[in-house]
C-alpha cells in the first residue's frame, strides 16, 4: 500500500506547532534552510532521511515542509514511510507559510541557494558566450555550448561541477568557530 501525506494549512500547523502536538522538518538542503525557514522547523534534507529515517516522536504529529511544497509532493511516499502513523505536509510549504504572514527565521548574511548561484553563473557564461560570438569572434559561442553541455550532464546524472566550484568560493565556506 503506498502511502501518502495529508495537506494542512499554515494556520493549522502553527496550532499544532504552538500546542506542542507536531514537529516540523524541513527537507531542503543546509544551504535553502540557512537563509530562510519556518521559526522552530527542524533540518533534515531529504538525502539525509534517505539514510537514516527520522527518530520517533511519541505524541507528536510530523509534517514535512519544503520551499512551494513540490518536493514534498514529488516524495510524499517517500516522506510518509519515515514516520510510523499519518504523516502531513505544509500545504504550499515555505512560501504558503510567509503569505500567511506567520513567523520565518531569516538570516539574509547566509549565501545564495547553491542552486540559485549555478543558475545566475551558468546563465552569465551563456550570456558571454553568445555575446562575445556576435562581437568578438563565432567561436566564443562554444563557450555557451560548454555551459549547456555542463547543465544537461548535471541533470542527467545530478553531478554539477559548477556547484562544487562555487562551494569553493569564499562567501559558501562556513566560519570556523
Amino acid at each position: 500500500m503506498t502511502r501518502s501525506l495529508t495537506a494542512l494549512k499554515p494556520d493549522d500547523v502553527a496550532a499544532r506547532l504552538g500546542r506542542g502536538t507536531a514537529v516540523l522538518i524541513d527537507i531542503r538542503e543546509p544551504d535553502e534552510y540557512a537563509r530562510a525557514h519556518v521559526a522552530g522547523a527542524r533540518s533534515r534534507p531529504l538525502s539525509s532521511l534517505a539514510a537514516g529515517g527520522l527518530a520517533a516522536e511519541p505524541g507528536r504529529d510530523i509534517i514535512f515542509t519544503c520551499l512551494s511544497g513540490m518536493r514534498t509532493g514529488a516524495c510524499a511516499a517517500q516522506l510518509a514511510d519515515q514516520v510510523e502513523g499519518p504523516a502531513f505536509v505544509l500545504e504550499g510549504g515555505l512560501d504558503n507559510w510567509t503569505r500567511a504572514g506567520l513567523p520565518v527565521a531569516k538570516n539574509a548574511a547566509a549565501p545564495l541557494e547553491m542552486m540559485r548561484q549555478v543558475q545566475i553563473v551558468a546563465g552569465l557564461l551563456v550570456l558571454a558566450g553568445a555575446g562575445l560570438s556576435l562581437t568578438v569572434h563565432p567561436a566564443f559561442i562554444g563557450l555557451s555550448a560548454f555551459v549547456g553541455a555542463g547543465l544537461t550532464f548535471a541533470g542527467a546524472t545530478g553531478f554539477c561541477g559548477m556547484a562544487r566550484l562555487l562551494a569553493l568560493a569564499p562567501w559558501n565556506r562556513v566560519a570556523a568557530g
